[in-house]
């Protein structure tokens, strides 16, 4: 069954939730109002151990423009902040709206560098960075939201979580549940090419054929990588390569390309 015909024959709500807006491998995503949504366990008193994950990540890291805001935890679930325009892949790939402008496409390469950059500053790994999990609010701002990695507390000690990147946006690695600062940075590479093309890295290896990820694997693993004439095409060749050693350096690159294009005025 897919997510969606889970998402149509699922009736469990928690009190206040209005309607289910979308699924995942652990949680159900309910409306509880224009400004909120409530992420909760898919059976009623099921695991809550990757929504107190989130909800400890999320207070570490606090407030910042680029991260969804989380408005609390009870025995129901994670509230956090509704984004008006959901993700930026729907934004991208399935909405009707125009296309964003070129300066629209860097902007918001540069607001989710500046979100990876601040999550790196607090100790945290987000594990899976992809368009999926990021948000695009009323007034057209990225927010970094869904995070399950790892994270470092007080004492020095790292908290593990999980690592889920999808293929198209998984660094080659002996050890596939490690995650560190430069597999976020893969992963990034591979977003801010979805944002500057509307397509996923490999367009040509359509989902669900036999072998499609591995023959994508194959492919990051031995140095082949998209080479679409986008303003950001040096910086995604950087970020698979692994060139970036932390997230502010691949800003900095950001950031001289949105200034170029803009005369050094900020969207």
């Amino acid at each position: 069954m897919s997510a969606l015909e889970v998402v149509e024959y699922h009736h469990y709500c928690p009190e206040g939730v209005q309607r289910v807006l979308a699924s995942g491998s652990s949680a159900f995503i309910g409306e509880v109002d224009d400004s909120t949504i409530l992420k909760y366990p898919l059976e009623p008193g099921g695991d809550m151990s990757r929504l107190k994950h989130e909800h400890k990540i999320l207070n570490l890291l606090g407030q910042h423009p680029r991260i969804v805001a989380q408005k609390g935890f009870t025995n129901a679930g994670l509230y956090l902040e509704r984004a008006a325009n959901e993700t930026v892949y729907k934004y991208l790939a399935e909405s009707d709206h125009d296309p964003p402008t070129l300066q629209q496409r860097v902007a918001w390469c540069r607001e989710i560098s500046e979100a990876v950059e601040y999550v790196h500053s607090k100790g945290v790994i987000h594990s899976d960075i992809q368009p999926t999990n990021i948000l695009v609010d009323g007034n057209l701002h990225l927010k970094l939201a869904d995070f399950q990695g790892n994270y470092v507390l007080d004492t020095g000690e790292i908290v593990a979580g999980w690592s889920g990147e999808p293929c198209r946006y998984f660094c080659p690695r002996e050890d596939e549940f490690e995650a560190n600062a430069k597999t976020d940075l893969f992963a990034l590479g591979s977003t801010i090419y979805f944002i500057m093309t509307s397509q996923e890295v490999f367009p040509d290896i359509i989902g669900g054929e036999v072998g499609w990820q591995e023959t994508i694997k194959s492919r990051f693993a031995s140095g082949i990588f998209p080479n679409d004439p986008h303003v950001c095409n040096v910086i995604t060749q950087k970020c698979w390569s692994l060139q970036y050693t932390s997230a502010g350096q691949l800003l900095h690159d950001i950031r001289a390309v949105e200034e170029e294009l803009t005369g050094g005025e900020r969207w």
